[in-house]
Parts: C-alpha cells; structure tokens; sequence
C-alpha cells in the first residue's frame, strides 16, 4: 500500500462523493464503494467470441468470418474507442447488436480503492495514511 498516496487521496476527497468523512470505517466505505465508471481497455477473445451474436455472425461472408475467428483468436484484444479491435469490430458487424454487446460489456464501474491500484482499503490502512507527517 502507498500509504502517501492513500494520505494525498484521503486529503483531498473522492472525486465522485466528495471529502473522506473522518470516521476512518465510513471513509473505508467511501474509498470502497463500486461507483467510478470505467472502460476495460482490453478484452480476451474468448469474452468477444462470447458476446458475438450469433444471427449477426452467421450473416457475415466467409471473408469477415475469417476476420472475425483471427481477431477472437487473440488473448487479448485492444477494445478501446479507436483501438484496432474496435475498429475491425465495426468494420465487420458494424454498429448492430454485437457491436452493442462488446460495448456495454466494457464499460463498468470500480471503486476509487482499485482505480488508484489500492486493492480493497482497511481501516488500519486509513487510519496509518492520516498519521504520516503529523
């Protein structure tokens, strides 16, 4: 844990709800909670494959077939606005329903805790981060 950066955060409030009450358990609540949206940038193509949609698929011609299995063979696949595997998404399916399933899919919400790379935050771990440098 970057107990300077948790003090920093801690300092000057949650972007979303606004300053860390002093209670060091509800302050825990605050940097926990699941209320920060957030693209996943990359997703397997196993989860592409999965979100395809079948009647879309079967409409495609051989050729974006291929496209299609090539890209979803990938591990990991860029699905950010612009990236490559949105690019070809839409290039094959374009913006039907498998083009809205990828993008419901990665766009989710996290805790400001996982945002800033803390993990889930104690109360032990508040309560250190606010003792540094008094």
């Amino acid at each position: 844990m970057d107990y300077q950066a948790l003090k920093t955060e801690l300092l000057a409030g949650h972007p979303t709800t606004g300053a860390y009450d002093a209670s060091s358990e509800t302050a825990v609540t605050q940097i926990n909670a699941v209320n920060r949206p957030y693209t996943i940038p990359a997703m397997s193509g196993k989860q592409l494959m999965d979100l395809t949609d079948p009647t879309e698929y079967q409409g495609l011609t051989d050729g974006e077939k291929a496209q299609w299995l090539a890209l979803t063979s990938h591990d990991l696949v860029n699905t950010e606005v612009g990236g490559m595997g949105q690019v070809i998404g839409t290039d094959i399916f374009g913006a039907g329903t498998t083009a809205s399933n990828i993008g419901a899919a990665r766009d989710t919400t996290i805790s400001r805790a996982t945002e800033l790379g803390f993990g889930v935050v104690t109360p032990g771990d508040v309560e250190y981060a606010r003792l540094l440098g008094t």
